[in-house]
């Protein structure tokens, strides 16, 4: 997309001079775009460790998921405190944007997905015991969304500012926690033990919620909550595919070989890729 800027004194006379189509060019330091994008500092950040053309993708597509898991998680925080102010239109239209955040991310596998071993194995040795599993804002995303675990902040441990941020997120609620407050405010019967749950703990089904959500569903479908169980469901659905695509990326990439970073791989990412998010809303569906 391209940034419009304000003539300045220094570059008037050319703006007046020039083609009326023809963009700004004259500007006294870096332009306007960079200022903003930080393209350069984006684009030098690429340090390859093996001589391997392919490993730029790779790298590159690393860091690009990166990005989608920050806006994600900006977006999920946004959805959060708009949920505990009660401005449920807010937090929809973070939550929409998200899935196609989401959808985006989850177009990130496309470019190293059909890597065969032989591919792979050419520049695997320069990740060493690097895995995605070590990835903080990977784990912040995980974290809201209610899969808590405090032994995940050991990683991080020599990073003293994400480590923080980390374990202030581990004693915060989660999305789905703040989902079920809200459903509780507005008269659902949510269990006691679920809104006073220790949310540093990952998040466990529970029956009386699974029968809140069967009736928000068998009422009117144009409810605000009803609207706010279909988004959720869609960022479910979209997590369970990032989580499968992960899983099917890697087994063509790697078979049942041990992971990078010490994980059991294959099997690791299979019994990720087994558990749903929100569970209740899919549960529900069977009693509606």
């Amino acid at each position: 997309m391209a940034h419009q800027a304000h003539p300045t004194p220094h570059h008037r006379g050319a703006v007046q001079a020039r083609e009326p189509e023809t963009p700004y060019l004259d500007f006294e330091g870096t332009t306007p775009y960079e200022d903003y994008v930080k393209a350069d500092v984006l684009t030098h950040l690429q340090q390859t460790r093996s001589d391997d053309p392919g490993e730029m993708v790779f790298l590159v597509t690393t860091q690009v998921m990166e990005l989608w898991f920050t806006v994600i998680v900006h977006e999920w925080q946004t959805a959060s405190r708009a949920l505990r102010a009660d401005d449920v239109p807010t937090a929809l239209a973070a939550l929409k944007r998200s899935a196609w955040e989401l959808e985006a991310l989850n177009g990130s596998w496309k470019p190293i997905g059909r890597l065969t071993p032989a591919q792979f194995n050419r520049y695997r040795g320069a990740l060493g015991e690097g895995s995605g599993f070590q990835s903080a804002m990977y784990r912040r995303l995980e974290f809201l969304l209610g899969d808590k675990s405090a032994s995940m902040l050991v990683p991080h441990r020599g990073t003293p500012r994400v480590h923080a941020e980390l374990e202030k997120a581990l004693h915060e609620p989660s999305l789905y926690d703040e989902v079920l407050r809200l459903l509780a405010r507005r008269g659902h019967a949510v269990p006691d033990a679920v809104l006073h749950r220790d949310v540093s703990q990952r998040y466990e089904p529970s029956p009386e919620v699974e029968a809140v959500w069967a009736s928000i569903y068998s009422g009117d479908p144009d409810d605000e909550l009803a609207h706010l169980g279909e988004v959720l469901t869609d960022i479910a659905e979209l997590v369970w595919r990032w989580r499968n695509d992960h899983l099917v990326a890697t087994r063509r990439a790697m078979g049942a070989k041990p992971g990078t970073g010490g994980s059991a791989g294959v099997a690791w990412l299979e019994k990720r890729a087994r558990k749903h998010v929100f569970p209740e809303l899919w549960t529900a569906r069977s009693h509606v």
